[in-house]
């Protein structure tokens, strides 16, 4: 994140209060199971296979759905080279189109699979020697930068724009937010404004300069 420049930095944050706002709605629709949270889903599963209880299927069904979208995005990336992110993300706005019209639908087991996808498909946005170097999906990494951040500002050795590791959980934390308020109030349309938000993000990544 520190090693990116402030237009990148920027369109992490926006990705992750994307990010944000599909597993609110997702939460809320797949009674309190994540479509981009897997360390949640994971505990889920945990205690579900600790009694034999049927429901482990929904968390193990999400994790492998999200495992395939990280799968796809990897390759992709692959493909696409120096394009990626645009193309990326192009991938993430068709999903959640695919994901708001099967809710429009009444197709809630499609939808869900969708918002899985295509949070998986995301987490390949940023990427460099084909690793993750910045997690959009999830925010335990960025708090414990935050918190190593503090640590060395409270030292007198903190590296500049430390900050921003705390504007990444933000942006989730603030996606979450709207999508939990829209989720409740307009349950049909949300997806299709996270499919635009998705779609606005690819074009702004095709404006940014070439990465060295």
């Amino acid at each position: 994140m520190l090693r990116y420049d402030p237009g990148r930095r920027r369109l992490a944050i926006a990705l992750s209060g994307l990010a944000g706002f599909v597993d609110a709605v997702g939460f809320l629709s797949a009674n309190g199971y994540f479509v981009s949270f897997m360390s949640g889903n994971s505990t889920r599963l945990g205690v579900a296979l600790s009694g034999a209880n049927r429901v482990a299927l929904v968390p193990a069904l999400l994790i492998a759905g999200f495992v395939s979208g990280v799968t796809l995005g990897a390759l992709v990336a692959l493909r696409a080279g120096g394009r990626r992110k645009p193309v990326i993300l192009g991938i993430v706005a068709l999903l959640l189109v695919i994901g708001a019209t099967a809710r429009l639908l009444g197709f809630e087991h499609v939808m869900l699979a969708a918002l899985v996808l295509a949070m998986g498909v995301t987490n390949n946005t940023f990427q460099r020697g084909g690793e993750v170097t910045v997690g959009l999906t999830y925010m335990t990494g960025a708090l414990v930068r935050l918190g190593q951040g503090l640590a060395l500002w409270m030292a007198g050795r903190a590296e500049p724009g430390w900050i921003q590791w705390g504007l990444l959980w933000a942006g989730l934390l603030a996606g979450a937010v709207l999508g939990a308020f829209l989720q409740n109030r307009l349950p049909h349309g949300c997806l299709w404004i996270a499919a635009a938000w998705a779609a606005m993000m690819a074009m702004v990544a095709i404006r940014l300069p070439a990465e060295s």
